[in-house]
């Protein structure tokens, strides 16, 4: 069989993105909150049915505008996974709060519903439910323990756009959402994000944090005779540049969302005797959920194998990757963070074993074939 070199991820053109970066010079408008920004965000109401959405200039800065819309203060306390990216964290302790890891669900890897209870202390102002892979989390069972205990509900979908939970869009059903359009994801500009805000009394007060704390955006529809600074703000607002190249994207979701999924789907048929011999798990997904296939993955059964396949695939010329190394167990994770209740057992499970194999939008099906013929040879020996 013909060697390849396959990295993880490929950045890709879908389609009119090099024009729509050109119209915008064009336009003499490349700073933030330009024609391609509006474009992007009616796109994303209309795909979402959310309320708002506020294009930001990554979902680290969307998790951070949604810890201060919700007024985080020092001593607060969040619940979140610990098997999830460093941004989630990070936009808690910036406000002086305390993240409190979770474990996750086996299955899904997704924040465990049914363990939100341990967690919880007079302290607890929110949780962020993190839908891991394009797949969400229990979001029914998540938003009725926040309404009886009086907390908000951010969703971390970062990893989510054109993914649904019982037909209702990932990031529309908490009080706050987040979306990335990071390079590695399906629909990406190099950085960028969103904020998908579905509480209403949230609404006037993000676009003043965009606009690095002023009214310049009310300013603008004429609603007000003066544009000056009115709260705290930041400078949250992406380039035109990365809009158009992201509009261009959105307009081709459907076709990007099918090509990835036949690419998983091959994986899965392909690698289903290896799942049946009990050599690896390959991933589950929920009947009530519709999911991106954002990512590929398999669950091996030791680190030590991982770490074997990992140096397998490498010498073949294909980059496959672990994930997320716990927060509980980092450095800053000692520091800022606590459990709500040790071990984490699940999380630490998953995250020792987890491997991620290359999905990206124009992947081949030789270049696929030679991947998983890879794997069957390290099982095989």
């Amino acid at each position: 069989m013909k060697e390849f070199e396959i990295p993880f991820n490929k950045p890709f053109i879908s389609g009119k993105e090099l024009y729509y970066i050109a119209n915008s010079v064009m336009k003499g408008h490349i700073s933030g909150n330009g024609f391609y920004t509006k474009k992007c965000e009616e796109y994303l109401r209309v795909l979402t049915q959310c309320n708002k959405i506020l294009m930001t200039n990554s979902c680290t800065a969307a998790l951070e505008m949604a810890c201060i819309l919700i007024d985080l203060k020092p001593g607060d306390e969040v619940i979140m996974p610990s098997f999830t990216f460093v941004s989630t964290a990070n936009a808690v302790v910036l406000r002086g709060a305390v993240p409190v890891f979770c474990d996750i669900n086996p299955k899904t890897f997704n924040l465990d519903e049914n363990k939100l209870k341990d967690c919880l202390t007079d302290k607890t102002r929110a949780v962020i439910a993190v839908h891991y892979a394009g797949q969400s989390c229990e979001m029914k069972v998540i938003s009725d323990f926040a309404k009886n205990n009086g907390l908000y509900v951010i969703e971390d979908a970062a990893q989510s756009v054109g993914a649904y939970y019982h037909d209702q869009h990932s990031g529309t059903i908490g009080d706050i959402g987040c979306f990335s359009f990071h390079e590695t994801k399906n629909i990406m500009c190099g950085e960028g994000g969103a904020l998908l805000i579905n509480n209403p009394k949230f609404s006037e007060r993000a676009e003043v944090l965009r606009e690095k704390g002023t009214n310049r955006e009310a300013f603008f529809r004429n609603e007000v005779e003066l544009y000056t600074w009115i709260d705290k703000g930041s400078s949250y607002l992406p380039s035109e540049l990365q809009m158009a190249f992201l509009y261009a994207q959105l307009e081709n979701i459907d076709q990007v969302i099918t090509k990835r999924q036949k690419a998983v789907e091959y994986y899965l048929l392909h690698l289903k005797s290896l799942d049946e011999q009990g050599l690896i798990t390959l991933p589950k997904y929920l009947q009530h959920n519709k999911i991106n296939y954002h990512l590929f993955s398999i669950l091996c059964n030791t680190p030590k194998q991982r770490v074997e396949l990992i140096e397998f695939l490498k010498n073949r010329n294909i980059s496959a990757l672990f994930h997320y190394i716990p927060l509980h167990s980092s450095p800053a994770g000692l520091k800022y963070a606590r459990t709500g209740v040790l071990p984490l057992n699940e999380t630490d499970f998953v995250s020792e074993r987890l491997l991620r194999l290359p999905v990206y939008f124009d992947i081949t099906v030789e270049e696929q074939d030679y991947v998983i013929s890879s794997l069957l040879e390290f099982f095989d020996r």
